[in-house]
């Protein structure tokens, strides 16, 4: 038997949707992509403020020499806010960085509930001995030459040699003194106190009591009188050995200095013995 195939049928193209219609189909997705997305950025903003994400633990590392790893803690982590993921990191930083001591933090998160906290401390270098802030807060200069607060009774038995110069000053003062402390050592005495005026004018004074007066001038300059000064001081007052109390380098031919129980003058050359003078 034979099956007849019927013809296909013919397809109608459907009439396009009114424009009103298409409109309203439109918005309405959109309100409802952006309800979606509402409810995401609310459920996201529920949890960041929630406790079911609490920070748990943290993590210290670096150095911890000036500073217990309890004091650290009990100094920062009641400044900290929010849980895991709202904990705002640079607060964080902050937090540790008002730490006695500690100069830099850099703190991250560790998934599920931690952070972790790189520290790095202030290595003193100085005592500052520069203007004093309001609350008259004791300072010192670190390595770095930067100036931070801290308990000076924590470096007494360090022997650490003071600044003393106008804000803003300490890392030239400190880069000076550590380039002045080798030239005097050949004189075997150790820089105990540098001083810088306001009107530039340097001073050092030494761990045998004596004080050297530098004056004005560049690095260079000052080294330079330094170095013919420590050079041509035992040639010059050879004839007399007696301890160095004062020394004036600020003459551009030479240098005074008075020695215990002698005054006296030289030139750099040393070629004259001076004459001595009753102190």
């Amino acid at each position: 038997m034979t099956r007849k195939l019927r013809p296909p049928r013919p397809v109608t193209p459907r009439a396009p949707l009114p424009a009103d219609v298409r409109l309203l189909n439109a918005v309405s997705s959109a309100v409802f992509a952006l309800a979606g997305v509402g409810a995401v950025a609310a459920g996201g903003a529920w949890l960041m403020r929630s406790n079911v994400f609490p920070i748990r633990a943290i993590q210290l590392e670096g150095e911890l020499t000036r500073n217990s790893v309890p004091t650290i803690r009990a100094n920062a982590a009641p400044r900290l806010a929010g849980n895991f993921f709202s904990a705002d990191l640079q607060d964080g930083r902050r937090a540790f960085e008002a730490v006695p001591w500690v100069r830099r933090a850099v703190v991250r998160r560790v998934w599920p509930d931690r952070l972790a906290v790189y520290l790095e401390e202030h290595r003193a270098a100085a005592l500052w001995e520069g203007p004093r802030d309001e609350r008259g807060a004791e300072r010192l200069v670190n390595q770095q030459g930067e100036v931070f607060e801290a308990n000076v009774g924590d470096v007494e038995d360090e022997g650490l040699p003071a600044l003393a110069g106008p804000d803003g000053s300490s890392a030239a003062m400190l880069a000076l003194l550590q380039r002045l402390q080798p030239v005097f050592a050949r004189l075997e005495a150790a820089v105990t106190r540098v001083e810088l005026s306001g009107r530039g004018s340097w001073r050092v004074e030494l761990d045998n009591g004596a004080t050297v007066e530098l004056g004005r001038g560049s690095d260079a300059e000052l080294l330079a009188r330094t170095e013919r000064f420590v050079r041509t001081l035992g040639p010059a007052t050879g004839g007399w050995q007696a301890p160095l109390l004062y020394a004036d380098l600020r003459h551009t031919d030479g240098y005074a200095v008075r020695l215990r129980g002698v005054s006296t003058t030289s030139t750099p050359a040393g070629a004259n013995k001076p004459a001595a003078k009753t102190h």
